[in-house]
């Protein structure tokens, strides 16, 4: 998992040509002006999903995690918690859905609070719990930029 400001991920660059070509989709896209939905940047292999939603408390949230994808989660706008942990450290809460790339977990995670500017990786291993409200349910626009992993 990393978590750190848009402003420097170009640091970020040497995951990969997909990352780099994401990261700088983001510098380069004003995510506030976009509607709600998905976006080709590279085909299945990079796509963000444009989402607004309120935060839920955490009694609401859901671990999960991915095998085929990494998630950039930016945040455009509001902040919430994110929750992260190793998908081992969890136990399966439902079978893996490879058609959606999800499985969900439960158990319990650290948080880390992320705002407008911020940006979380989450790899394969990286469990994650999004939409978590830091005191009361808030406002946030987001986009998560789906990375193929092969």
């Amino acid at each position: 998992m990393i978590i750190d400001k848009l402003k420097n991920s170009d640091t970020y660059y040497t995951l990969g040509e997909r990352f780099k070509t994401a990261f700088e989709y983001l510098k380069n896209t004003d995510i506030n002006k976009l509607e709600n939905g998905k976006y080709e940047i590279d085909g299945e292999n990079i796509f963000v999903s444009v989402q607004d939603y309120e935060t839920k408390p955490i009694e609401n949230g859901r671990w999960e995690a991915h095998r085929k994808y990494a998630d950039i989660q930016f945040l455009a706008k509001g902040s919430e918690q994110l929750g992260y942990t190793d998908t081992e450290s969890l136990e399966q809460e439902t079978e893996y859905d490879s058609d959606n790339d999800i499985i969900f977990l439960k158990g319990s995670g650290q948080f880390a609070k992320a705002q407008a500017g911020d940006f979380l990786v989450f790899f394969p291993n990286d469990a994650h719990m999004p939409c978590i409200s830091t005191e009361k349910p808030a406002y946030v626009k987001k986009a998560v930029v789906k990375i193929k992993l092969d």
